[in-house]
């Protein structure tokens, strides 16, 4: 069984002009482009049916708002109509503009009205640390609304932002405000994954997203993410959050990857399901 936490439709309304990311373009070229040969590449069948072949309980889409910064959105009304029309295995998450007066209220409208089950900030394309006091009323109201957060964590490519507004220091200063918070770090933190696992072995309620990275760098000597892995199938394996980041790597190939570690039967499987079960809050997950 298997639940990816973070995956991108091969639909239009998916992909509309990202100016801000061509230079994740030039890093990812040599994944993505293996990802366009794939099977969830040739159109919307493909896509269904990769997750169909690999018995996939459910699959996060999420939405993105950036209005304000880069006049760029996934809208909170796509993800859900994805959703209605291709069942449940599809979770959506809602992206919201925090630069708005409305934003509390779209985030409102976009669980309670929408259906979207969860809030995705990636705070580099919002040009704010996730401890921005703008961001404090949307935190608040996930918790109310009882909705986990997704919250970008490490390095970005854009270089229209700087790169330390992805520092784990900044996640530390929300879970310490809000440790009634459900959040995760994706991707997990990468050049400062030991403070990443410091801030998730601090906080129970801090998971650690493993996507948009290669999992096999994990085991690879000198790539920096080694302590994930050691923490990962130890202390921290109980947090760990698989995502494909399609398009930017096959589905696949990434799982493919994850079972190339060499993790214990037990903690693959948390990896890969129960930890993402936990988070989301699906029936049935253990506490």
């Amino acid at each position: 069984m298997l639940i990816d936490f973070s995956s991108r439709p091969p639909l239009p309304e998916f992909s509309p002009p990202a100016p801000h990311l061509q230079n994740y373009r030039r890093i990812y070229q040599g994944s993505e482009k293996r990802s366009a040969g794939s099977d969830a590449a040739q159109g919307l069948d493909g896509y269904l049916e990769t997750y169909d072949r690999l018995e996939t309980r459910h699959v996060v889409i999420k939405a993105r708002d950036l209005t304000t910064t880069f006049g760029f959105k996934i809208p909170n009304e796509a993800v859900a109509a994805f959703v209605q029309a291709h069942g449940p295995r599809f979770i959506g998450f809602a992206g919201i503009d925090p630069w708005q007066a409305d934003a509390v209220a779209a985030f409102d409208h976009a669980v309670n009205h929408l259906g979207l089950r969860g809030l995705n900030l990636q705070c580099f394309e919002l040009k704010m640390t996730p401890d921005d006091p703008r961001l404090f009323p949307l935190y608040e109201k996930a918790i109310a609304l009882d909705v986990p957060v997704n919250i970008h964590c490490g390095i970005n490519f854009s270089t229209h932002t700087p790169m330390s507004v992805g520092r784990p220091e900044h996640l530390d200063n929300v879970m310490v405000r809000y440790p009634e918070l459900r959040a995760i770090a994706s991707p997990p933190g990468w050049p400062w994954v030991q403070e990443l696992i410091g801030v998730a072995w601090r906080h129970p309620n801090l998971w650690i997203g493993v996507l948009a990275v290669r999992p096999k760098l994990l085991a690879k000597a000198h790539s920096g993410y080694e302590p994930l892995l050691q923490y990962g199938r130890t202390i921290l394996q109980d947090k760990m959050v698989f995502g494909s980041a399609f398009p930017m790597m096959p589905v696949e190939a990434a799982v493919a990857e994850v079972d190339g570690l060499g993790l214990a039967a037990e903690v693959r499987q948390k990896w890969l399901h129960d930890n993402a079960a936990r988070f989301l809050g699906l029936a049935g997950a253990a506490a």
